[in-house]
C-alpha cells in the first residue's frame, strides 16, 4: 500500500483563549510534512506508521465509548468495521471486522489521521487515572518497550511478530502473527521465550495470555472448526 502524505494546517490564530497543549501541538507541526505508511498485518489488522509522534506512551481503545476525548480514536471508530485502536508513539494499529480490504479501509484511516492532525488538537488524550489502573498503565509502557527492543527482534528472525494488546490486572495479553500464528512451536515460544523474558525484565507481571486465533495461521496446528 502506498504511503499517504499528510500536511496538517496551522492552528487558529488570534483566539482569545488558546489551550496551552493545543498551542504547543499546533506549533510542533507548522510547515512540517507528515507521512503515514500502512503496513497490513493480516486481513483484520493494519499498522499505520506516522512520521511524527501522536502520543507519549501507549493507549488502547476497545470501544467507541473509551475513545471519548481522543479525537483520533473517535474518528477511527467512525469508520465502518473498526473495533480496536492502539496508539503507541507514532504508530496506530487498527483492527477491523468485515470483508472490506485494507486498500479501501486504509484510505479512510489515512484521512482520519490527516484531518485530526490538521485540526491542531492533540490527537490522543493521556489516559485518565482510575483506581487500580495506574499500575497497569505503567506495566503496559514497560512491556511495550521490551517487545520493541528485545522480543520482536528475536521472533522476527523466525518470520514472526508479537503484538501487545493490553495489560489488565498485571496480566499481559498478546497476539502472535506471521510465522508464529498457527506454528506448532507457538506455545514453546510463548512460555519459554516471551514469558521468561517478561518475568525476568518486568517481574511485576502476574501472567501472560495469548489471544491469537492460531487456527487462522498459514499452517495451523489448531484446525478451524467447521460450521
Amino acid at each position: 500500500m502506498h504511503p499517504w502524505v499528510v500536511t496538517p494546517g496551522r492552528g487558529a490564530q488570534g483566539q482569545a483563549r488558546v489551550d496551552r497543549d493545543r498551542a504547543r501541538w499546533d506549533n510542533s507541526f507548522v510547515d512540517r510534512e507528515i507521512r503515514i505508511t500502512a503496513e497490513p498485518i493480516d486481513g483484520a489488522r493494519c499498522r499505520f506508521v506516522v512520521s511524527e509522534p501522536l502520543l507519549d506512551g501507549v493507549r488502547r481503545f476497545a470501544t467507541a465509548e473509551e475513545a471519548a476525548g481522543s479525537p483520533l480514536a473517535v474518528a477511527l471508530f467512525g469508520i465502518a468495521g473498526v473495533r480496536e485502536v492502539v496508539v503507541s508513539g507514532g504508530t496506530v494499529t487498527v483492527t477491523k471486522e468485515g470483508p472490506a480490504p485494507w486498500a479501501a479501509t486504509g484510505k479512510q484511516v489515512g484521512a482520519a489521521i490527516r484531518s485530526t492532525l490538521a485540526s491542531g488538537v492533540p490527537p490522543v488524550a493521556a489516559a485518565a487515572p482510575s483506581a487500580g489502573s495506574g499500575g497497569d498503565e505503567a506495566l503496559y509502557s514497560r512491556v511495550a518497550d521490551l517487545f520493541e527492543a528485545e522480543i520482536n527482534p528475536a521472533v522476527a528472525r523466525h518470520g514472526g511478530f508479537v503484538e501487545l494488546i493490553d495489560v489488565q490486572d498485571a496480566i499481559v495479553m498478546l497476539r502472535m502473527g506471521g510465522g508464529c500464528q498457527g506454528c506448532g512451536m507457538a506455545d514453546v515460544t510463548l512460555r519459554q521465550g516471551i514469558e521468561t523474558a517478561l518475568r525476568r525484565r518486568v517481574p511485576e507481571i502476574a501472567g501472560v495470555v495469548d489471544i491469537t486465533d492460531h487456527s487462522a495461521g498459514t499452517n495451523p496446528y489448531v484446525a478451524a472448526s467447521k460450521k
